[in-house]
């Protein structure tokens, strides 16, 4: 009888840790409130809209910004091709590629926006090109210092940084 009560007070133990401990809940994908709110709304412009390049870039830019760079990808290579290869989307791809530690990648997206800007085919604003121009100089750089993924080696991403953006200035003497 002695070991019939010992090991119903162990499965007593046992069922009042169970319960005391209850369910952990998994972190939220996007963290903070208004983040979920504003991709959200994001989310169903673009439902509403559905292969509109700028309700894309909106949207992934968000999600760069709530630091899921993943779903920007995904939401971008889920894309038509038409969509993708339009470069205000092109750009935004490039920054979600370097946020995943693909500046190889990113560099090459940078230059198609690049190339695509520059053929003709495209308007695009000067704002847009300037921003590619100077991701795509950076981006440049870390490739010849060898770096892939700019996070994982801060040190020579700044050096990278420093060295794409320095300017020389020229200085006429008489």
């Amino acid at each position: 009888m002695g070991l019939k009560v010992w090991n119903g007070v162990v499965l007593a133990a046992l069922a009042v840790l169970w319960v005391a401990s209850g369910t952990q809940r998994e972190k939220p994908v996007l963290g903070l409130t208004h983040a979920r709110a504003e991709v959200s709304a994001l989310e169903t412009e673009l439902a509403s809209a559905p292969n509109d390049p700028l309700k894309v870039q909106a949207l992934a830019q968000k999600y760069i910004e709530a630091k899921t760079p993943g779903l920007a990808l995904r939401l971008i290579e889920s894309q038509p091709v038409a969509v993708r290869t339009e470069p205000v989307v092109e750009h935004v791809y490039a920054r979600a590629l370097l946020e995943q530690g693909r500046s190889g990648d990113a560099l090459a997206a940078e230059q198609r926006v690049l190339a695509r800007c520059a053929s003709g085919q495209v308007t695009c604003s000067s704002f847009l090109v300037a921003q590619a121009t100077r991701r795509a100089d950076i981006l440049r750089e870390l490739g010849k210092l060898g770096v892939e993924d700019a996070q994982a080696y801060p040190e020579k991403s700044q050096l990278a940084y420093q060295n794409a953006t320095r300017s020389v200035g020229l200085v006429e003497s008489h």
